[in-house]
């Protein structure tokens, strides 16, 4: 009797300690699951290269803080700029029941959303300039639908105040960008509605690959411009090392819409810091796979634009002083960072 008692009593601390387990492991992210993350790169460049990597480490940083697995290793992709690619790169995600796409760029998070319109796999969105003026949300406040993401929106009026503060008497400008991206078009409108109100004559060079713009870039030196403009373009941004290099050769300033345009050589880079973007953006994603938030009421993610990134080594080729910069900077900014030019921000192998 004895020995049926103990084991009855064996068998309910063991259904007790299995029901404790259990419940904790269903209610709780610390489980050790894997969640399934396809992130889809647009192109090698060191403004997307960046907002990769960042969406990674954070990534890295939040799966450990909750113990889970955020696996973007086996689902990582890159289109190189191919739409081709890009079609079957969604329809590899889709193949391989990824639980939430991560779409860098424009093209990608047009071309992702497309691919996996028959099936419920969220979409997050990073770095699109106008995500309601491309048509895949309804507002900013409530996306609708299965995405959301986060928005890199350049201040265009500011941006051509720094080119006004650094050179007072500028009055030509070149703006360089391709006509075939999304997050150039608006802001190439508004820039030449402000150079026209300021009295400031502007021509217009694009290209649709490193090769075009490179001829672009020696067209507008051809020209003799003050200044050149680059919305957040990343066809310009794919060539601007060479791009940076035939400006600065000629004594010309280059301006680019985000902080990697100075990474990569151009004197003044403004806008958003794409590390904090890519930050964002990864927990945006843990919010919608560990929280389970929508993404259709989830609001998109904006960030204030002010952070002026100056390129060290080209303010001097340029025969700039760098603290002169800064102080005709500092009625528009006191958001400065220094930098000088590298190749850190490299695509995943």
């Amino acid at each position: 009797m004895k020995k049926l008692t103990s084991l009855l009593l064996a068998l309910a601390m063991v259904l007790v300690l299995t029901a404790c387990g259990s419940g904790t492991s269903s209610s709780t992210p610390t489980d050790g699951k894997e969640y399934k993350v396809g992130v889809v790169n647009y192109l090698d460049d060191a403004s997307l290269n960046q907002i990769v990597s960042n969406i990674q480490s954070q990534l890295d940083a939040r799966g450990k803080e909750l113990g889970v697995t955020f696996n973007y290793a086996d689902y990582y992709d890159n289109a190189q700029g191919d739409a081709g690619v890009l079609n079957q790169i969604g329809q590899n995600m889709i193949a391989d029941d990824v639980d939430l796409i991560i779409a860098v760029a424009t093209p990608t998070a047009v071309t992702m959303l497309s691919a996996t319109e028959d099936t419920d796999i969220p979409v997050l969105f990073a770095a699109i300039s106008d995500p309601v003026g491309t048509g895949i949300i309804e507002s900013m406040d409530a996306p609708g639908g299965r995405i959301t993401g986060t928005s890199d929106k350049l201040n265009v009026s500011d941006m051509i105040e720094l080119m006004i503060a650094n050179d007072p008497d500028l009055d030509y400008v070149g703006l360089l960008y391709n006509t075939a991206q999304d997050s150039s078009t608006a802001a190439i409108a508004e820039a030449k509605e402000i150079f026209a109100e300021k009295g400031i004559k502007v021509i217009e060079k694009t290209g649709a690959n490193t090769d075009e713009v490179q001829l672009a870039a020696q067209a507008l030196v051809a020209e003799g411009v003050d200044a050149v403009f680059t919305p957040t373009d990343n066809t310009i941004m794919a060539a601007e090392m060479s791009v940076s290099e035939i400006l600065t050769d000629a004594g010309i300033p280059h301006f680019g819409g985000a902080d990697s345009f100075a990474l990569w050589g151009a004197f003044c880079g403004y806008g958003v810091k794409y590390d904090e973007l890519g930050r964002k953006t990864a927990d945006m994603a843990v919010e919608i796979l560990v929280d389970g938030a929508d993404p259709a009421t989830m609001p998109v993610a904006t960030f204030d634009n002010g952070n002026v990134s100056i390129n060290t080594e080209t303010c001097d080729a340029l025969g700039y002083d760098l603290e002169q910069v800064k102080t005709a900077f500092s009625d528009i900014t006191s958001d400065f960072t220094e930098l000088q030019t590298q190749t850190e921000f490299d695509s995943q192998s």
